[in-house]
């Protein structure tokens, strides 16, 4: 069975951004705008080549690339945040490869990672991730606006500990 979580590779950049780039992703991330190719490429410089980050590419159980999981250790407790290929899974895919990547997400942050305690933030209005995310062990800490393109939106900042 091939690695879950592999190590982003600079030839997954394109990759990567096209599928941060779908509509639904966009739809449901804090940053909404169509990412340009230049500014994916300086983010991907700097997040590939920092040690306090992780960029990990989700594969399913044929190996082929589905997602990506970013994790932050640069402030505490360190933060994560993902997105599937929406085109390439399809509409019946979906929640299987959600559930699979919060699980191996999740291990690799306590495991891997040694991690005693990770959280992110989800849109309010995005109730499936929000499950997802209590099924998997995480509590929602606070709520709290923030500004996403120029919109005031309700944000959950969710925690979960070893």
């Amino acid at each position: 069975m091939p690695r879950v979580l592999r190590a982003a590779v600079d030839a997954d950049r394109d990759t990567v951004l096209s599928w941060r780039n779908h509509p639904e992703v966009r739809r449901v991330s804090l940053t909404t705008h169509v990412i340009t190719a230049s500014e994916h490429a300086a983010w991907w410089r700097a997040a590939t080549a920092d040690p306090d980050r992780r960029v990990l590419v989700f594969s399913g159980d044929d190996g082929v690339p589905a997602g990506v999981v970013i994790f932050d250790l640069r402030e505490t407790p360190a933060t994560w945040s993902f997105y599937l290929d929406v085109a390439g899974l399809g509409g019946g895919a979906l929640l299987p490869a959600w559930l699979r990547l919060e699980d191996e997400a999740v291990r690799y942050a306590f495991g891997e990672l040694g991690l005693d305690r990770l959280g992110g933030e989800t849109l309010a209005w995005n109730t499936p991730v929000l499950a997802l995310h209590r099924r998997f062990g995480f509590r929602e800490i606070r709520r709290y606006e923030r500004q996403v393109d120029g919109t005031a939106q309700t944000v959950v900042w969710t925690e979960r500990g070893k």
